[in-house]
């Protein structure tokens, strides 16, 4: 058993390791900043340096980036409903994370990016806003922050915890480092069961894991946003059948293009809509349009697409539920190259049919579970996606059908949302 002067030893190892790591991380900022500038700028904020004084004795929620953002926000509604009196603060790590705060919260949270998991940044970040509870969303665990939060006697939750077989056989290997941190968590509320047994195999205590569900499925989306996706369709797409390709990556477009060229010559009207999954990348996937000779437009022109326009590319930020609306098949990305997937719950949602490739480990479960009930469609290559679309083009009862078991099976698995609010409860 380790004592706690092995524990304190290990952790100021890491924390040196993490210090000289830094000039390397601010390189890599600026790496990405040629194409993404908003990684340039609030280095302060990742330091634990303000400049100005903020509300303190906040509720505190922690999403590194847009899909954690997402998934947050209608427990962080909830919470306003109820508590309309209490400061809640929202951190991210990405700046695209950082804009969807923004852009759907709006001015009643706080919101800065995360500080580093170096003592000095945590214990400032710690002091500035004192919060009087911490929620982090998914897999997050930082072994100072977690720490500081004990010290602190901040009541510290992870919730929508999902936890990946590679993610867990990563963490095993440092377990001596993830288990004290684990320990000072107070409830792990996991998507499964699965997830809650690999959290109690990396080192959480068992009786603080607990399996809540996906607070994923209680997604909300407005019939305002169903309405302006059917107007895109009519008046910029002039009805003709849209599929679309959702959070796609690098790599990924070039296998949607060559299909797109194969399943045209089948499908005249065909046009198809790419949504990539990262903004730094839009001016690099037009490129890619034009090399194949394919016609494109960019949703920021604002022109709209006669039969001669081959892609619509959707380079906006916040808009993929609206553009989901629009669609008559959609396919989520992140699977047919080895990323690990993209939630497919939005466009279920929405009601529109949904298509996705063979790599879905990130989303394991709601893939096997919407596979169990046919209301989605796993294709394992180009020769399936062209086969899947030729036939939910010819079959407009396949489409309806495959969207209305989508929404049955979005509305069979809410209700995380209420569990994962009564439980924070006891300390708002």
């Amino acid at each position: 058993m380790l004592t706690a002067l092995s524990l304190s030893a290990m952790r100021t190892f890491y924390s040196c390791l993490f210090y000289l790591l830094i000039p390397f991380i601010l390189i890599r900022l600026v790496w990405r900043s040629l194409k993404a500038p908003d990684y340039r700028y609030r280095w302060n904020e990742r330091f634990g340096f303000y400049n100005r004084k903020f509300v303190q004795d906040v509720i505190w929620f922690h999403a590194v980036s847009v899909g954690e953002a997402e998934a947050l926000f209608a427990l962080a509604k909830q919470i306003q409903r109820h508590y309309p009196d209490a400061a809640l603060l929202i951190t991210t790590t990405t700046p695209t994370g950082s804009a969807r705060v923004k852009a759907v919260m709006k001015e009643s949270v706080v919101h800065v990016y995360l500080p580093y998991d170096i003592p000095g940044a945590v214990n400032r970040f710690m002091q500035c806003f004192k919060p009087r509870i911490a929620v982090i969303m998914e897999t997050e665990i930082w072994p100072n922050l977690f720490a500081c939060c004990g010290k602190n006697e901040i009541p510290l939750y992870i919730i929508n915890a999902r936890l990946s077989e590679k993610s867990a056989r990563g963490y095993q290997k440092i377990s001596a480092l993830i288990a004290p941190a684990l320990a000072q968590v107070k409830v792990i509320a996991a998507q499964t069961q699965d997830d809650a047994s690999r959290f109690i195999a990396i080192g959480a205590k068992s009786e603080t894991v607990r399996v809540l569900g996906n607070i994923k499925f209680d997604i909300e989306v407005s019939n305002e946003i169903i309405e302006q996706g059917l107007q895109l369709k009519v008046g910029l797409f002039g009805g003709r059948f849209v599929w679309l390709i959702a959070s796609t990556h690098k790599d990924e477009e070039a296998i949607f293009l060559e299909i797109y060229k194969n399943i045209k010559q089948e499908i005249p009207e065909l046009l198809l809509v790419i949504v990539p999954r990262h903004p730094e990348r839009f001016g690099e996937v037009s490129k890619l349009c034009e090399l194949y000779r394919l016609a494109v437009v960019r949703r920021t022109s604002g022109e709209a697409c006669p039969r001669h326009i081959d892609v619509y590319l959707a380079d906006t930020m916040g808009e993929l539920k609206m553009l989901y609306a629009a669609a008559d098949a959609a396919f989520v990305g992140g699977s047919m190259v080895p990323v690990g997937g993209h939630n497919i719950l939005e466009a279920a949602t929405v009601g529109t049919p949904v298509l996705f490739g063979p790599y879905m480990a990130n989303f394991k479960d709601i893939a096997q579970g919407v596979l169990r009930q046919n209301a989605a469609v796993q294709c394992r290559d180009s020769n399936e996606i062209i086969r899947a679309i030729i036939a939910l083009h010819a079959n407009s009862a396949y489409r309806q059908s495959l969207a209305e078991k989508g929404r049955a099976f979005v509305r069979q698995n809410q209700g995380a949302i209420a569990r994962v609010f009564g439980l924070l409860e006891q300390d708002i």
